[in-house]
């Protein structure tokens, strides 16, 4: 178990990649070190609800945006042109708007027969079967397939996209925090076919538009302004990767919670209208990505630190969402927790955009798996991700006795 000395924080490249390790090392700092300076990382790591609610409210001291703390690179120059995550007002209040434009309220519920009708396509697949793992059969396909829809490419080049994802999303804990020259030629290498990709269903859609959201953003317009072909490549990709890693992290980590804690289960399966509150407290407990960056525009106060200028904030959410000063026994899994503010789809003016499809996709699913399945219980051969980078499982093997 890695610990804290007086005087000297541990860096989180030092805990070990264990769940119960990384919660420990989150207990402790919140206590001793709640802003702690990494020497490691020459970064600050927060620890707190209260602190990093603060610091996600303040986009004008915490900003968004670290390109310039990086070397150039063509391929991830022109992937941030849409990738509105990493921009500050006014760039990201321009793109925010037009982007609402094409995925409102309205279309996303819209979306519910046919996630329904997937989900239950991809369970008849594996009916039957005694064994499943369920990120091949209904965890990856399901977001994977509603997003492919929902921006009009293929869902049968999912394949491709995971693969994508994969090679974005499975990198060892990081060395720095800012990554360097040959880093950042990696990456753009890995970015290189996604964007090709999406360039030329991007100019397909302008040459023969069709019902879907690439069109729609294609036509979005605010005060005159409408997207470069390059800007919208920029959240295609983020939607694409980030929006099914998403949904595919929540629903492992709900049957994980389920599995370990067959009382709620059993109370899902008896009233399913609790499934929402159910899959907020997942997110909570197990948050999907467990930590998000600021830089600092001007000396800061953050909690008791004051922290200068132009440094990195490592913001730990998963940290934020078990401090017992925003929440009653935040180590146990409740399902009827209210309120649970929990800050796993960010807050502010960078709240997940995508936060309202990752949980109608998670509502439906978990619903019609406990409707189709009268006992799920998790088997040998769990592979999970790194929790200090990803919380859940890239493999979930099941034991399923069918209705």
């Amino acid at each position: 178990m890695a610990v804290v000395t007086a005087g000297k924080s541990t860096s989180f490249a030092e805990v070990p990649g264990r769940l119960d390790d990384v919660l420990g090392w989150f207990a402790r700092m919140r206590e001793r070190d709640p802003v702690s300076w990494d020497e490691h990382y020459g970064a600050y790591q927060v620890f707190r609800y209260a602190d990093i609610e603060k610091v996600l409210s303040d986009p004008a001291v915490f900003s968004s945006d670290l390109t310039g703390l990086v070397p150039p690179q063509e391929e991830i120059e022109l992937f941030s042109r849409g990738n509105f995550v990493r921009m500050d007002p006014p760039q990201h209040t321009k793109m925010r708007r037009i982007v609402s434009k094409a995925f409102t309220p309205r279309v996303v519920a819209g979306l519910a027969p046919r996630i329904e009708a997937i989900t239950n396509e991809l369970l008849d697949q594996v009916t039957g079967r005694e064994r499943v793992d369920l990120v091949q059969a209904l965890a990856y396909p399901l977001p994977v397939t509603v997003i492919a829809e929902l921006i009009g490419v293929p869902a049968a080049d999912r394949d491709v996209f995971r693969r994508w994802a994969d090679e974005l999303l499975s990198a060892q804990v990081p060395d720095t925090v800012i990554p360097d020259e040959q880093m950042m030629q990696q990456a753009g290498k890995r970015l290189r076919g996604m964007i090709d990709y999406l360039l030329a269903h991007i100019r397909q859609r302008r040459a023969n538009p069709a019902d879907d959201l690439t069109n729609a953003l294609i036509e979005a317009e605010v005060d005159g302004e409408r997207l470069a072909d390059e800007e919208i490549v920029g959240f295609l990709g983020v939607l694409l990767i980030a929006g099914h890693i998403t949904t595919t992290t929540l629903l492992t980590n709900t049957v994980l919670c389920l599995d370990a804690n067959p009382d709620a289960a059993a109370a899902l399966r008896a009233d399913p209208e609790r499934i929402p509150a159910a899959l907020e407290e997942v997110l909570r407990y197990r948050s999907p990505f467990p930590r998000l960056a600021r830089l600092t525009t001007a000396p800061a106060m953050v909690g008791e630190r004051q922290v200068p200028a132009g440094k990195v904030l490592i913001l730990w959410v998963a940290s934020a969402n078990r401090d017992a000063a925003q929440f009653v026994e935040p180590d146990t899994f409740d399902i009827a927790r209210t309120p649970n503010p929990h800050l796993s789809f960010g807050h502010g003016i960078h709240f997940c955009i995508g936060a309202p499809l990752a949980r109608l996709e998670g509502r439906i699913a978990v619903q019609t798996l406990l409707r189709r399945c009268a006992d799920l219980a998790v088997a040998d051969g769990v592979e999970l991700y790194d929790p200090r980078l990803m919380t859940g499982a890239r493999v979930l093997p099941l034991r399923v006795r069918w209705s």
